[in-house]
């Protein structure tokens, strides 16, 4: 998978992973974390520290802070998410705001997302067994 992986982002990746925004840790330890699959924080994918990956799904989420929806943001993003596709990744993106105002609609596209990607017979149990990794549960 990171046929092209940039160490020289690694030093980056741990440095962003102990300084999560707040709603890179809200959706981390309320929703993520408690997946049945193995997610990745801040992982590097190429020359890309993406904020989330999920391996086994083949699926990155991205949370877009207002430099994102700026011109030279949107181009950026345009052209990372054609080099992750490029690698067979599906992109997921949402906004800060969706995080902080709709945490819930938030979680439950991610779950829809993931069983809808499920690749393999031992993701597709897990998924299944979890019953919605406690979507529900999660709510506030």
């Amino acid at each position: 998978m990171n046929r092209t992986h940039n160490k020289k982002l690694t030093g980056n990746a741990k440095t962003l992973r102990k300084n999560m925004t707040k709603e890179e840790r809200h959706l981390w330890y309320d929703f993520l974390k408690s997946l049945p699959i193995m997610v990745h924080r801040q992982k590097v994918i190429g020359n890309y520290i993406v904020d989330f990956y999920i391996a086994e799904a083949k699926l990155v989420i991205e949370l877009d802070g207002l430099q994102h929806f700026e011109t030279e943001g949107k181009q950026a993003d345009a052209v990372r998410d054609e080099y992750l596709r490029s690698l067979g990744l599906t992109v997921l993106r949402y906004a800060n705001s969706d995080v902080n105002s709709n945490f819930n609609g938030v979680c439950e596209d991610i779950w829809n997302r993931l069983k809808l990607s499920e690749k393999s017979p031992l993701l597709e149990e897990r998924v299944a067994r979890s019953a919605g990794c406690g979507v529900a549960a999660k709510r506030r």
